[in-house]
């Protein structure tokens, strides 16, 4: 319980004096964050996986050789990094991302809790198909910050360190994502709940 009171800068300096249970910390505390917001951008679970290791041993690396130096801003620089290979790989590969909470869970699939006819959920089915084909064809700016506020559930403070921008082109973005969204779904007559 103490763990959770030591800040990240803290961790890091434990974990460069030679605690590797300092480390440990800081995986636990920001693995379910990091994780979500790398599958939702890149939509593969298995490229979600290694870019996440891949993230992890350059930030080690980083560590280790004194090239850390971001005090308590731990979460967005290794967000940052995360981003960086999500995008290669993206760039790589084009597909639709799948959107997922931070249990990996696809959250476009748990949008209704109450039991739904066949012909719903064959409807609803769809709906989410277009939804997630819609974010996906969002500019790649608003798709990045949709992603990474509503499902990594990051403020827009951290969001502008990841994307190094600013406040307002992040918030900027969002709204020009959400209104974008909005324009696809009326043009189509579709209902997202």
């Amino acid at each position: 319980m103490a763990t959770t009171m030591i800040s990240d800068g803290v961790l890091i300096k434990h974990y460069t004096e030679g605690n590797q249970g300092a480390f440990e910390t800081l995986l636990k505390r920001h693995k379910n964050r990091i994780f979500s917001s790398i599958y939702a951008l890149v939509g593969d679970r298995y490229i979600a996986e290694d870019i996440f290791q891949e993230t992890f041993i350059k930030i080690i690396h980083s560590i280790r050789t004194g090239k850390y130096n971001h005090e308590d801003k731990f979460l967005p620089w290794a967000m940052r990094i995360s981003r960086n290979m999500c995008i290669d790989s993206i760039r790589q590969r084009k597909r639709l991302p799948i959107v997922v909470d931070s249990e990996g869970n696809d959250i476009l699939n748990n949008l209704g809790i109450f039991e739904k006819s066949q012909e719903e959920m064959h409807i609803e089915n769809d709906e989410i198909s277009m939804l997630r084909k819609w974010i996906w064809e969002l500019p790649e700016e608003q798709r990045e910050v949709l992603v990474l506020r509503n499902y990594a559930d990051l403020s827009f403070k951290e969001i502008a360190v990841v994307t190094n921008t600013n406040i307002n082109t992040c918030i900027g973005r969002m709204h020009y994502a959400l209104i974008n969204l909005r324009k696809m779904t009326q043009k189509n007559s579709v209902r997202v709940k």
